[in-house]
């Protein structure tokens, strides 16, 4: 970088930066796709989650390691150049993570359309494109502005779920009946189910990964983000496991996993009411997933142009949103492309599927660096075992992903 070009600003606290990185795992998921995991899982829909929020807990552990030992933009990719030294491999890895943010935040704006249809009926492709093209402008107007509307929306999307769990969350008899149902011995055609609906739930957790692309943007990264990535983790995971046990105690699962605004439908059934409150809700959810997608996607064509794997118009840096402009136009025109074309199962299942390559490249890469001789880091640390669990836990679920793409 020459030292009269403009860096990024780092205005990112650790409460604001533990908001972002929920907001994109919650909005990245629960509100869009609870319907569908039910329809691969039916009443063992806590177990997908459960297995997913495994998955996802060991590669947290060791992406909160790399995240204080290289706290840069590019995250991944500098992860896997730091252990493998391949720089093939580190510029295909961000490549596929620019792709996943593309494609996920694709799924999102999707998603969004389901809820909005529930207030006023436009043209999908109208309001897809108004959409992207809205938040696309708010991730050039700066970060400082784009965390704080994501907090927001984040602190909305809580209130959310919280409410679904407060006014349909089952008696005692029907929480019992659902435990039974759900400990019952399950033929090989439910464990099919509920290894398929872990992939689908795994995409409810991808957004922890987003949290390390924003490295540079934070205030005393080597300390505040392995705490961020670990806390809004489990915050997620304590209200997905919530909703997993409503959701089966609910409604009929046939109508909750044909459901547009699954959550919605679920209020609705609980309440008797119109779910006006949990549709607004549901918008602010699915926005915040899609914002917090663009900039992360952004910030990783920044960081690879700054080392030069890919054009240097990528880097560059207005000097006074101190925002990645061109970067940021590049992501949101092909985001819109993607989330006209595409449907949003789909463009979840791919999206898991880009990710649980590079978590597993991720995790190889934590095991040869701390096998390194002569390691002075002291920081933030896990035992081997993590990374290698996540290794071979991210392998296998993409290999089984690869054998149902298959079928």
């Amino acid at each position: 970088m020459k030292p009269t070009e403009p860096g990024l600003e780092r205005s990112l606290s650790l409460p604001l930066l533990t908001l972002y990185g929920l907001g994109n795992i919650l909005g990245a998921g629960i509100y869009v796709l609870i319907g569908k995991v039910v329809a691969s899982a039916g009443v063992f829909t806590p177990w997908s989650f459960l297995l997913a929020s495994l998955v996802a807990g060991m590669t947290a552990f060791s992406y909160a390691e790399l995240s204080a030992r290289y706290p840069l933009s590019a995250g991944e990719a500098v992860y896997l150049q730091s252990g493998f030294g391949l720089r093939l491999l580190s510029s295909g890895a961000g490549v596929l993570i620019v792709f996943a943010g593309i494609v996920s935040a694709a799924a999102i704006a999707r998603g969004f359309v389901g809820y909005f249809l529930q207030f006023w009926i436009v043209p999908p492709a109208l309001l897809i494109t108004l959409l992207v093209a809205a938040l696309g402008a708010l991730a050039i107007w700066g970060i400082a502005e784009s965390a704080l509307l994501a907090a927001l929306f984040t602190l909305i999307e809580v209130s959310g779920l919280l409410l679904v769990a407060w006014v349909a969350f089952p008696d005692s008899a029907s929480l019992g009946s659902s435990f039974a149902a759900m400990m019952s011995p399950a033929e090989f055609v439910h464990w099919d189910g509920i290894l398929l609906g872990g992939i689908l739930a795994f995409y409810a957790y991808i957004g922890f990964e987003d949290m390390v692309n924003v490295a540079e943007e934070v205030r005393e990264p080597e300390r505040n983000l392995p705490i961020a990535i670990l806390a809004a983790l489990a915050i997620s995971t304590l209200l997905y496991m919530v909703i997993a046990l409503v959701a089966v105690s609910g409604p009929s699962l046939e109508a909750l996993s044909s459901a547009e605004a699954p959550l919605a439908l679920i209020y609705e059934h609980a309440t008797g009411s119109a779910p006006v409150a949990i549709s607004l809700i549901a918008l602010a959810a699915v926005i915040n997933g899609a914002l917090i997608q663009i900039i992360m996607a952004s910030r990783v064509c920044y960081g690879m142009a700054r080392q030069g794997w890919i054009p240097a118009v990528l880097g560059k840096v207005n000097s006074r949103t101190r925002t990645p402009v061109t970067a940021t136009l590049v992501i949101s025109a092909t985001v819109l492309l993607m989330a006209l074309l595409l449907p949003v199962e789909s463009l979840a299942r791919v999206t898991s599927l880009l990710l649980l390559v590079v978590f597993a490249l991720v995790n190889l890469a934590l095991l040869k660096i701390q096998r390194k001789p002569a390691q002075s880091y002291t920081g933030f640390s896990v035992p081997g075992w993590i990374p290698l669990g996540g290794f071979l836990s991210s392998s296998a679920l993409l290999a089984y992903q690869t054998l149902a793409f298959l079928r």
